[in-house]
């Protein structure tokens, strides 16, 4: 199909400096979880967006020396050779596609403790980021930094952008967002110097324009030097030369570098879950940029309609579009544009899991794209299949995210594909998922693959039919597939932080019972142990009819693994803004007497709570009865044909969404495959030789 003419202006090329980005389509950096340790894993993650037509494709955070050590979390470092070597990988294979490749170098200064390296953090006055996420705090503090500090840090990245264009790179960062240190340079609560680098903002911007500078020397003309900023905070602040700081910091830098890439000052407004915020959310803030200098701007918003994307560049508001999660969520986004294919585009659904993984320190996952940071070390391709192994024909039972996405996997290889679904309507989890409060974009997941399959010939879908062992055995397919996901139980939990038992009454619910339309009377207690949305979204429901909800966690916060995906904060305003008392580092024991029996986690001190209905939202258990009835009748497999039963997603083992497209995914992909194959392969970093690093950022060879 030829490319809708409206979309055009998103194909034009862009001047970046000396180089030219070759389409408005930009993957801006962001953490993958594949760093130097990972180093073919990384480049064949960026490099299949480049293939999919990202004009500009950047590295995650780099540092750019051994006191900006972020461990346990997965960054990437440009210290020496091997690394130059190892980000060679990445840019050689950006390239081959056409794409430009950036590197962010980074600083953390005071967000840093510096775990591996045991060097003194380094900050403005010595102010140390105290955080509240466990992950991210840490007793070692900063030191100040003196005017050594200061000159070093200007080496330091000046020699790292040396070592980025020795590597291939066209785009090189200066980083002064989200915390970091030419970001606490900005900011009067990190930086209460009172020398040449304190004080106004033209000498709190000093050291930014500074870094700006010494990149421009050390690659001359044959890099780009990009600025990327945070404008949050600085946008709420009054200025006395101009309507923000915001602007005064443009305005002071307005034409210093090759490119402006604005952004927000803390993961969750950055990255903000669909949940909570729309697409475009970041508009308001960095809207003026553009006026202010000639550069051209680069920005996200979870971007995925091509029209919002030609909107942003039409207005005025941005020059390039950026994407982190779309461009996971679909590499070949720009491609499908350029093609024509629209309706073809994975679009992602905002759930942060992919955050989640650069705090769990793994390679990046995806909800919406199961061959994310998959490319390399298993070969998949999101775009591409292998032929079928066979002829044999595939039932799969249960249309839920797994059975979807098994479905249409299989069916892209070529396989006769049935795909039946109890249900008068596929989806599984996602039919009621999708109607609590914030989850509808998570519909995508549903949309798009039953969209893909209903174009596909060789796919037949069955709603509303369920199917019993006697039905499986006599429909004659070589390869049955159990995708019945999983319930949820009215197990209790114990203080070895396990889930124990059943508590068994009229009044005690599950989110099943939820989806099933109960409308528990109140008050109610939801229990949750869960600790992802569910439980607080059922609480947030329930709020709207029941006279009282209050929600009872062992964990220390409302849905506490939501740290991970950059919700918490926003989970906790909206059980306040609902009205929903909270509870933390509590179980429930009992229901009884129209009252709740509560005991403190670490304590076992009791009180007393008001509840007629109790919700318990925590354990998860296979629906498996249908796949253990077959296996008792394996007898007669030979005689209907059958080849194999196997399960996928939560009938196999419950978990998230993401795990259950993985699952259906993976099966799939490896369908007559080799009996006995390799899980994937194994990835490593590229260290021929050790070498020494010293303090001043110098280096040799460790002698043999």
């Amino acid at each position: 199909m030829a490319r809708n003419p409206r979309f055009d202006i998103l194909f034009e090329p862009v001047r970046i400096g000396p180089v030219t980005a070759p389409n408005r389509f930009y993957a801006v950096p962001h953490a993958s979880g594949m760093t130097n340790t990972m180093p073919r894993m990384r480049a064949g993650f960026r490099a299949m967006k480049a293939e999919g037509g990202w004009g500009v494709v950047c590295t995650g955070y780099v540092s750019v020396h051994p006191s900006s050590d972020d461990t346990p979390l997965p960054y990437a470092a440009l210290w020496d050779e091997n690394d130059v070597r190892s980000h060679a990988l990445m840019t050689d294979a950006v390239h081959e596609h056409g794409s430009l490749a950036g590197v962010e170098l980074w600083h953390g200064g005071g967000s840093v403790s510096n775990r591996t390296s045991r060097m003194p953090p380094l900050s403005p006055s010595g102010v140390s980021w105290m955080a509240t996420h466990v992950g991210f705090m840490a007793n070692q503090r900063s030191k100040v930094m003196d005017a050594a500090d200061i000159a070093s840090l200007l080496r330091w990245q000046a020699e790292a952008a040396r070592k980025a264009q020795r590597a291939g790179f066209d785009i090189i960062y200066v980083y002064a967002g989200m915390g970091y240190l030419p970001y606490e340079f900005l900011l009067p609560e990190w930086n209460r110097r009172t020398d040449a680098y304190g004080g106004s903002m033209a000498n709190r911007v000093r050291i930014v324009r500074e870094l700006i500078e010494v990149t421009k020397e050390a690659v001359g003309d044959s890099c780009a030097v990009a600025l990327r900023i945070s404008l949050e905070e600085l946008r709420g602040r009054a200025s006395e030369r101009a309507p923000s700081e915001a602007h005064e910091v443009v305005e002071l830098l307005a034409d210093v570098p090759d490119l402006w890439d604005v952004k927000m000052d803390s993961s969750p407004t950055d990255c903000a879950p669909s949940r909570f915020t729309p697409e475009g959310s970041h508009e308001p803030v960095i809207d003026f940029v553009k006026r202010l200098t000639t550069r051209p701007v680069v920005g996200v918003g979870r971007f995925t309609s091509p029209d919002t994307m030609v909107s942003q560049i039409r207005r005025g508001v941005l020059d390039l579009i950026g994407a982190a999660r779309p461009s996971i969520a679909d590499p070949f986004l720009p491609r499908k544009i350029d093609e024509g294919r629209e309706q073809d585009i994975r679009e992602c659904i905002g759930c942060n899991i992919c955050i989640a993984s650069w705090h769990d320190s793994v390679p990046v996952r995806c909800t919406q794209n199961p061959t994310i940071g998959e490319e390399w070390r298993r070969g998949w391709h999101p775009e591409r299949f292998a032929a079928r192994g066979s002829d044999a024909a595939v039932l799969i039972v249960g249309g839920g995210p797994a059975g979807l996405e098994c479905a249409l996997s299989a069916a892209r290889r070529g396989y006769p594909v049935s795909l039946a679904e109890a249900a008068d309507e596929f989806g599984g989890r996602l039919r009621f998922e999708t109607r609590l409060p914030g989850l509808a974009t998570w519909g995508r997941v549903l949309d798009w693959r039953l969209g893909q399959l209903q174009r596909l010939t060789n796919v037949n879908l069955y709603a509303g039919n369920e199917l019993s062992a006697d039905d499986i055995l006599g429909l004659e397919h070589a390869r049955v597939v159990i995708a019945t996901g999983a319930r949820w139980t009215r197990s209790l939990y114990s203080t070895l932080e396990l889930p124990v038992g059943e508590l068994a009454g009229p009044d005690v619910y599950t989110p099943d019972d939820i989806a099933a339309g109960v409308v528990p009377e109140g008050p109610v207690a939801v229990f949750d142990f869960d600790n992802y949305y569910m439980g607080s979204l059922i609480a947030e429901q329930l709020a709207r009819s029941a006279e009282s909800v209050t929600y009872v966690t062992p964990a220390g916060h409302a849905s506490a693994w939501t740290i991970m995906t950059n919700e918490q904060p926003q989970v906790h305003r909206a059980l306040a803004t609902a009205g929903v008392a909270l509870l933390t580092l509590s179980r429930i024991t009992a229901l009884a007497g129209g009252e709740a029996t509560v005991a403190n986690l670490f304590t076992g001190a009791e009180q007393r709570l008001p509840c007629r209905s109790l919700v318990i939202v925590g354990r998860r258990r296979a629906r498996n009865a249908l796949y253990q009835t077959l296996l008792a009748r394996q007898a007669e497999f030979a005689a209907a044909g059958i080849l194999s039963v196997d399960r996928i997603g939560d009938a196999l083992a419950p978990g998230a969404i993401v795990h259950a497209v993985h699952s259906g995914h993976r099966y799939a992909r490896e369908l007559d495959g080799p009996v006995r194959s390799a899980a994937y392969l194994r990835d490593g970093p590229l260290l021929p030789t050790p070498s020494l690093l010293y303090d001043d950022g110098t280096q040799e060879r460790y002698p043999q």
